[in-house]
């Protein structure tokens, strides 16, 4: 691979941000969560919701980077106010992915600079995530010096799931200013 670039995620996107949210997912979370959930994924489900999510500045979710190699969109994050209310952290990185094949390249690493100076240029300095407590990549935010925070349970398919919290008091430190 001769490496990759960043850009802001575009509405003609959402069928490449589909396929690499559906594809991630199965890759990451097979035996992390039930089967059921995960091969029931629909890419065209999600692109519809990626449209969705990407017309307009009103959704919640509608601040996307995408990662792009050798043409394709293998990754994605997106970003914004905390959904939650957290007194010390207003900020939130609400996903990211990236293709297996494409892991290990830094690409996960420049998508979480990019959410942390798109979060700055709203005037906001503090960032969490959260991502399933069993699930062996959240050692990535913690070379990413994320400080674990606390866990909660989530619902997803039937099953009741833990999820863990990683924050980021000032995201400078992702930036190598903290």
């Amino acid at each position: 691979m001769s490496g990759f670039t960043l850009r802001r995620a575009e509405v003609k996107d959402a069928s490449r941000i589909a396929h690499v949210h559906v594809r991630a997912w199965q890759e990451t979370y097979r035996g992390l969560m039930p089967d059921s959930v995960l091969d029931t994924l629909s890419v065209e489900r999600r692109m519809k919701q990626w449209e969705q999510i990407l017309e307009g500045t009103a959704n919640l979710y509608h601040l996307v980077f995408v990662a792009e190699a050798d043409g394709q969109v293998v990754g994605f994050a997106n970003y914004g106010k905390e959904r939650e209310g957290d007194p010390d952290y207003q900020g939130e990185l609400f996903a990211i992915y990236i293709l297996k094949e494409f892991q290990g390249q830094g690409i996960g690493r420049a998508l979480v600079q990019k959410a942390a100076l798109g979060l700055l240029e709203m005037d906001i300095s503090s960032m969490l995530v959260w991502v399933l407590s069993n699930n062996p990549y959240r050692k990535f935010y913690e070379r990413l010096n994320g400080q674990y925070l606390r866990e909660k349970s989530i619902q997803i398919g039937d099953s009741v799931l833990q999820e863990a919290a990683y924050g980021w008091r000032d995201v400078r430190i992702l930036l190598g200013q903290g």
